[in-house]
């Protein structure tokens, strides 16, 4: 499995169905223009844990938004199985009218460029967080039964983004509004000094 943190993440054009239900061209590089990307790709339309995991990124997607960060999904799916998932109601098994694009990875070319592409030829589910220059600042890869949580998406953009701007880092179980401390070996005195018990 590659690594791709503090890389820049591989750029793909494809087809895609937009929360507008069009169908057109999908540039990674072009479609985040400065902004963060968190991008996730999960195995197949109209399965099983896939549904819960894209509703669940809608359902956030003012989070993201708040954020400056723009969400895209992906599978090997067609254009065309997209949109017709998007189409069906979430009682019948779809997912209705959900808030970011569905990327089409027909050719398996952007799975197998993040390395997510599983021996079934489905992509695991993997999920990278992209800064605004362009790099992957994290991943994390689920195996297929295993369903993301989401909440966790979010609190690695603000993670990153508090680091980005306040310089300091961000310990195990950090928060949005929580203390960090100083990448010093006094800063982590200072930390684990108020907060050790909490951790």
């Amino acid at each position: 499995m590659a690594v791709l943190v503090r890389k820049e993440a591989p750029n793909f054009t494809a087809q895609a169905v937009f929360p507008d239900n069009s169908i057109k061209e999908l540039n990674l590089k072009e479609y985040l223009k400065g902004k963060y990307g968190v991008i996730f790709f999960y195995p197949l339309d109209f399965t099983f844990v896939c549904p819960s995991e894209i509703l669940a990124f809608s359902s956030k997607s003012e989070e993201f938004e708040k954020r400056d960060a723009k969400v895209i999904g992906i599978s090997i799916d067609s254009q065309f199985t997209h949109l017709a998932y998007r189409n069906t109601p979430t009682d019948k098994g779809g997912i209705g009218q959900v808030t970011f694009p569905l990327v089409s990875d027909l050719t398996h070319k952007i799975a197998a460029d993040y390395d997510v592409l599983s021996d079934a030829g489905v992509a695991l589910r993997g999920t990278f967080l992209i800064d605004k220059q362009g790099i992957v600042r994290h991943q994390i890869i689920n195996d297929l039964p295993l369903g993301r949580n989401i909440e966790e998406a979010i609190r690695m953009v603000d993670a990153l983004q508090y680091s980005e701007k306040h310089g300091e880092v961000c310990p195990a179980n950090w928060k949005q509004g929580k203390e960090a401390m100083k990448p010093t070996q006094e800063g982590v005195a200072a930390y684990l000094k108020s907060n050790a018990g909490k951790i």
